[in-house]
């Protein structure tokens, strides 16, 4: 009886494990939300927002999407070359933004309208150090098939996150304590994975100067394309947030944030976990066939089976969710989440897919719908701006905007798996 309830497929296993860890992590920030939505303010919510914003742009390239190419080689001493690649990129752009922040930082905290940010303006660099980092650890244990050790990792992660945001929101230490969570949190998890790779001596050993600028030659697309590709995914999300803060208010984008978190929760929990084991397998089957059409179809029926049930049930009761669980204050990100539901179903389906590019190289096809996707973000929001709309409008104009968009990248995708080619 028992070994039926087993995964029957290493599929299966290793998205269950990944997820396992994944669904953990996640669960500990979502369950203590209600606290945090009492302890701190819509106001901190959105200058924590504001800061993650910055620092996820700059750390979505700090390693010029290196990261990517760790999956690719037939060799562990090519891919732990690629890793060491990707640590000097990170740490000559985050030595790099720590010049521009002490130089510039009255600059910049003008441009963004927002005195209170000019003091975490000189953690950004660090930030963006440990997210480019854990990119790259991340994608090398996911090479090697170390899911448990991505799961306890990522866990660890989420309880130093919780408990220092509970512990300093307790002392009422504001957008202080969201901040220092998250800064230790990415330390502790970054240090974990760190020390895993450190245990592969005999590789460790191979890194050499000649390789590390060979492969950045041969996956020289990587920084060419999908660099700009995912940044300008980040930024689609990211410059929004930034936008809404300067257009609106900080306690709109707090409202706002807090509806991205609980949405993004099944990407977060399930898609993410989905997305690096489809990966992996997608790989291997390009390898076999030269196409990736089993691994696409098949993930993509999950992810329906899932998503279906999951955002259909939260649409029909979401307000009340929000107002009951983070306390009425919050009841107007309940009607955001609302209008959003559609967009963030849509996604969860197929962001999760979106690694086919990766695996046949189409980083140039990538780039164009990324910048195509950055476009119509931030568009939707200087139109609302400039005629004048409320955000409950805008947010019904971003939402359906950005869904044809993603329609539309699910029909190349799936060109995709079939021919290994678009055009």
């Amino acid at each position: 009886m028992i070994q039926r309830l087993k995964p029957n497929s290493d599929f299966s296993r290793n998205v269950l494990t990944l997820m396992t860890g994944t669904t953990i992590a996640q669960a500990i920030p979502i369950a203590i939300s209600p606290i945090l939505t009492r302890i701190y303010s819509p106001a901190d919510f959105g200058l924590f927002a504001l800061f993650i914003a910055i620092t996820s742009i700059f750390g979505s390239i700090a390693n010029g999407r290196y990261e990517l190419a760790i999956m690719l080689p037939k060799k562990d001493e090519d891919a732990i070359n690629i890793v060491a690649l990707g640590f000097i990129i990170t740490s000559i752009m985050s030595i790099t933004l720590l010049l521009f922040v002490v130089i510039f930082n009255d600059f910049f905290t003008n441009l963004l309208n927002n005195e209170e940010i000019a003091l975490w303006l000189y953690f950004v660099p660090l930030t963006v150090f440990f997210t480019g980092f854990w990119n790259v650890l991340n994608y090398f244990h996911n090479r090697k098939k170390m899911y448990k050790e991505i799961a306890n990792a990522t866990i660890l992660k989420s309880i130093i996150l919780t408990i220092l945001q509970l512990t300093l929101g307790f002392m009422k230490q504001g957008a202080f304590g969201l901040m220092t969570g998250q800064m230790a949190s990415q330390l502790f998890s970054t240090t974990r994975l760190f020390i895993n790779i450190l245990k592969e001596k005999s590789l460790i050993e191979k890194i050499s100067k000649v390789k590390i600028i060979g492969l950045a030659k041969r996956y020289k697309n990587f920084p060419k394309f999908s660099m700009w590709a995912v940044l300008a995914n980040t930024s689609s999300t990211h410059v929004t947030n930034i936008l809404i803060s300067s257009f609106f208010n900080m306690a709109t984008l707090g409202f706002y944030s807090l509806v991205q978190r609980v949405l993004a929760a099944p990407s977060t929990l399930i898609g993410a976990a989905v997305g690096q084991v489809f990966f992996q397998e997608a790989t291997k089957e390009r390898h076999k066939t030269g196409k990736a059409v089993k691994s696409f179809d098949g993930t993509i029926k999950k992810l329906f089976f899932i998503g279906v049930p999951s955002f259909g049930i939260l649409f029909f009761f979401v307000e009340d969710i929000f107002s009951i669980v983070f306390g009425e204050e919050w009841l107007v990100a309940g009607t955001y989440a609302k209008t959003l539901m559609p967009l963030f179903f849509i996604r969860f389906v197929v962001a999760t897919v979106s690694h086919i590019n990766n695996v046949f190289e189409l980083q140039k096809l990538a780039l164009i719908w990324q910048l195509t996707l950055l476009f119509l973000s931030v568009g939707s929001l200087v139109f609302a701006k400039c005629y004048l709309l409320n955000f409950e409008s805008f947010l019904v104009l971003f939402t359906t905007v950005v869904s044809l968009h993603y329609v539309a990248l699910f029909f190349i995708m799936r060109i995709v798996s079939r021919k290994g080619y678009f055009l």
